[in-house]
């Protein structure tokens, strides 16, 4: 990988703090310590305290996972040295063979060489030990039932990675669907197989909404490889059993937070084999705006940027002419979406921070059910839409399971 080195990353405090609770550092997370009445952290918990972790998914398969190596020959890449094409680090998250899949390894959380250069920003000791693992096992042959799996790609926020849902990615996977995601490279961090690490540049990238979409675009296109038994990665390593011809380019949905979740609708708008989309707290603000009808589900799970408080979004709204649903949890804040709703309250206890200061970054809705909300509303609204599976009544309206989350008509 021959791209631009690796750079300063300048994303939001949410980023910053995730990778301070990450380090486990002697002093509070950034976003906390320039609060006046931020209580004095105590030194560093010892490595044996146990790393973070992340929820079980609760499906029925084990989940496999495969990195790719992509590049994109129809796009020069501005950010990258004059001439290169757009390159990108892809997973694919899977059903795994259950009598197989406890032969292969569980799967870091990040890269390490991307881990290292996100906590290296935000100047943290690096105590890679800590850094949680996921349930996805590498490499690990796929559950084949002989119809091929329904696929969701998935899009991150603004300065973030990949591995930022992996919660709600993994959960999707261990109920039979392929979640492809993706690094947007230079807008957050990255590390390609030849340890090569790109994080967000120093100059304004340039990326927007609808390079994000031109990502996911691409990634389509890769989808469909893959089904027709064709491996689009770079080296042509060898894919896990099963995958190829495994996936089913006629039913993709896709989600995405943030910045990603704009990006999935301007997706959408640009190709109609995204069937369904599904965007968490995305500010849904593009330009030129978003104008287009989408006549194909589409489903909001808003926190900060809810349509009664960002006109963008409520705009967004109107143009959705298919099924669609706006939902949020009482209590989330934009950071509520994401693996952080778990990592940063560990981390945070671990550090001694007070609760108040744990809440000021993930809001005022238990982590817990934070975690079941980002497993099971994604699941139903896929479940719905590509397996035409009506699992239980989470979309039907306010539900009894989940009382702090309200409806938007």
């Amino acid at each position: 990988m021959d791209t631009t080195p690796v750079a300063s990353l300048t994303g939001p405090t949410r980023r910053r703090l995730l990778g301070a609770a990450l380090a486990l550092g002697a002093v509070a997370p950034l976003g906390l310590t320039r609060t006046a009445s931020a209580a004095p952290v105590p030194a560093s918990p010892a490595v044996d305290a146990g790393r973070l972790t992340l929820p079980a998914p609760t499906g029925p398969y084990p989940v496999g996972m495969v990195p790719l190596h992509l590049r994109d020959e129809s796009r020069l890449d501005p950010n990258a040295r004059p001439g290169r094409f757009r390159e990108l680090m892809a997973t694919v998250w899977y059903p795994a063979r259950t009598a197989d899949a406890g032969a292969y390894p569980l799967a870091p959380w990040m890269t390490e060489g991307a881990l290292k250069a996100f906590l290296d920003d935000v100047g943290f000791p690096i105590p890679l030990a800590l850094a949680p693992l996921t349930s996805g096992h590498q490499g690990a042959p796929v559950h084949r039932t002989g119809r091929p799996l329904p696929v969701v790609l998935y899009s991150h926020g603004a300065g973030s990675h990949r591995a930022d849902h992996t919660i709600t990615v993994q959960e999707l996977a261990s109920h039979g669907f392929a979640v492809v995601t993706v690094d947007h490279t230079h807008d957050g961090v990255t590390e390609f197989p030849d340890g090569t690490v790109v994080t967000r540049d120093g100059v304004d990238p340039g990326l927007y909404p609808r390079d994000y979409a031109a990502d996911l675009l691409f990634l389509l296109d890769r989808v469909v490889d893959l089904a027709n038994g064709r491996n689009p990665d770079v080296a042509g390593r060898t894919l896990p059993t099963g995958l190829l011809g495994g996936l089913d380019a006629r039913n993709i949905g896709a989600f995405g937070w943030s910045k990603g979740g704009t990006a999935t609708a301007l997706a959408m708008v640009a190709d109609r084999r995204i069937r369904a989309g599904l965007s968490l707290d995305g500010p849904m603000a593009a330009n030129p705006a978003i104008s287009t009808d989408i006549d194909r589900p589409f489903m909001l799970m808003t926190a900060d940027f809810a349509r009664a408080t960002n006109p963008y979004a409520e705009t967004f709204w109107t143009h959705l002419r298919g099924w669609r649903l706006d939902v949020q949890a009482t209590g989330a804040v934009h950071n509520s979406y994401g693996d952080n709703m778990t990592l940063i309250p560990q981390a945070g206890r671990l550090l001694g921070l007070t609760e108040q200061q744990i809440r000021s970054q993930v809001g005022t809705l238990d982590p817990a059910r934070g975690v079941l909300i980002q497993q099971a509303y994604p699941r139903a609204f896929f479940d719905l839409h590509l397996r035409g599976r009506h699992c239980g009544d989470l979309l039907d309206g306010p539900s009894k399971a989940f009382p702090e989350v309200v409806y938007h008509p």
